[in-house]
């Protein structure tokens, strides 16, 4: 058994042969004997968080590198940078083979029609396993509709390689909608009572998380898709019931970002890293030391001391500088380490000075200094409680109600003892008001944690053209991405993203 596990951790770890649906070859979890036992069950079950672990780059680039956040000055010349413009045609069509999430998509339906066979010592646990699963499936679609629009439903396990049984065409939004909330209510009723974490353990998916997913999910679909009111309700009472799951804000931001700390409360789902293990994609963010010394942070202090190893590849833009150049705001220096070429004779850069502005280095996952290297091993969160708390306000905006407690508890965690109701509280304003203001709130809040694209297109295409200096009227097609010509040349039933023809 113990060799099957071997062989089945690293078909479950390693991607699949590539078409048009990442699904060519039979299920490789058909090996004798291995869904005959609880054990095997349980490593395909952490298999498919090696499997996401392995997306999670293409997942922050999908939620991110769109938005407003980046495109400024970098130590060396940035990656993506039609997608930083928009300048997206078929031609140079992104993330080919669906960024690889049919092949996270096939390992779940093989877990999901395998496992409920085996029977497990407690069944309890069994369930709690397929609950994940249809969680994180409800995920992945859920980020394929939002990128693409309508794409292929497949729930069944691939065990055909003729590649027209493989052939399928695109499923409309709306089929893909309704497939996303079937699994969210599959995953809360399989959860049944149990509101833990797997193994006390944020870096499994729980119920939590198919609430906090259910709430995004159904305001996308309300605002976007025709939901309304119901589904604005849906969103609130899923949000509010989040809190009961014993997560709350983490006093102090900065606190957020260290290794030390990644059990904290506030993070609801999170993505492991570990040294030795698998280094996450930070290291795009921040420089090479060569680049950065000698140059000297805001506080006039050399940063010739500093340790880091990376590639700036993405520099924020000058619209991100300007939005946290508050110094009573704690996000400012849990965010950014600015850079200036001198230290203003010993003072330092109280704001933003930019003919002396060098760049700067992304302070959120920076990991931790073993011996001489920087090992970037933080976990990344895919929702925290903070995330929670303005999805409610979005909600509670769209259904007329005030969502200023929502916003100004974001706030007040931020400024700390600095928090001044009349210099900081937000007022209940017009829904657009209010919409802007819990934008820019989560605009400050989740800076490189893959948020802020898909924050602007949920609020509607208004605030996408309004932000997006690159995208004008006329360009809405572009806010779905097409697919390759590859991809269609290999299943002739899939056609073109509207606009793209």
């Amino acid at each position: 058994m113990k060799k099957y596990i071997s062989i089945l951790l690293i078909a479950f770890t390693m991607g699949a042969c590539e078409s048009e649906l990442e699904l060519t070859s039979p299920s490789e979890l058909t090996t004798a004997g291995f869904w005959d036992t609880e054990e095997g069950v349980r490593t395909a079950h952490t298999g498919l968080y090696a499997n996401l672990r392995s997306s999670a780059d293409n997942l922050w680039l999908l939620g991110e590198i769109r938005s407003d956040i980046w495109g400024g000055r970098t130590f060396e010349s940035p990656n993506n940078e039609s997608l930083i413009r928009s300048d997206i045609t078929v031609a140079t069509a992104p993330f080919g083979g669906w960024a690889g999430l049919y092949t996270r998509i096939h390992r779940i339906n093989d877990f999901l029609a395998n496992a409920p066979d085996v029977s497990f010592v407690n069944e309890e646990d069994k369930n709690h396993l397929l609950a994940q699963a249809y969680g994180l499936r409800a995920f992945y679609y859920y980020t394929l509709l939002k990128t693409w629009g309508g794409v292929p439903i497949i729930l069944e396990p691939i065990t055909d390689v003729d590649p027209a049984s493989l052939s399928k065409a695109r499923a409309t939004q709306a089929e893909v909608m309704t497939q996303i909330k079937a699994d969210i209510e599959t995953s809360l009723s399989t959860f049944g009572s149990s509101n833990n974490f797997w193994e006390g353990n944020r870096n499994f998916w729980s119920k939590a998380a198919t609430l906090a997913l259910k709430g995004d999910v159904y305001i996308w679909s309300g605002n976007l898709m025709g939901g309304g009111a119901s589904d604005f309700e849906a969103a609130k009472t899923a949000l509010q019931q989040v809190a009961s799951f014993g997560v709350a804000l983490e006093p102090n931001i900065s606190d957020l970002w260290g290794v030390g700390n990644e059990g904290n409360s506030e993070f609801i789902f999170a993505i492991q890293y570990k040294q030795d293990e698998a280094s996450n994609f930070y290291n795009s963010l921040t420089g090479r030391s060569t680049e950065i010394n000698p140059t000297f942070n805001d506080k006039g202090n050399s940063m010739g001391d500093f340790v880091i190893a990376g590639a700036n590849r993405y520099g924020q833009s000058e619209k991100t500088i300007l939005l946290l150049d508050d110094n009573d705001d704690s996000r400012k220096d849990a965010t950014f380490i600015r850079l200036y070429v001198d230290d203003n004779g010993g003072l330092g850069y109280t704001n933003y000075n930019e003919s002396a502005y060098f760049g700067s280095v992304f302070n959120k996952f920076l990991g931790q200094v073993i011996g001489s290297e920087r090992i970037f091993e933080n976990d990344v969160p895919v929702y925290r409680y903070a995330d929670v708390i303005l999805l409610l306000a979005e909600a509670k905006n769209l259904l007329g109600e005030d969502p200023s407690g929502e916003i100004n508890q974001i706030r007040q965690r931020a400024y700390g003892d600095n928090y001044a109701p009349l210099l900081h509280a937000y007022t209940n304003g017009s829904p657009t008001e209010n919409a802007n203001a819990i934008l820019d709130e989560r605009y400050k809040e989740f800076i490189g944690e893959g948020k802020r694209w898909w924050d602007l297109r949920r609020a509607g295409n208004s605030f996408v053209l309004d932000n997006i200096s690159f995208l004008n009227p006329g360009d809405e097609y572009k806010l779905v991405l097409p697919i390759t010509t590859d991809m269609i040349g290999r299943n002739p039933l899939l056609e073109q993203t509207p606009g793209y023809n």
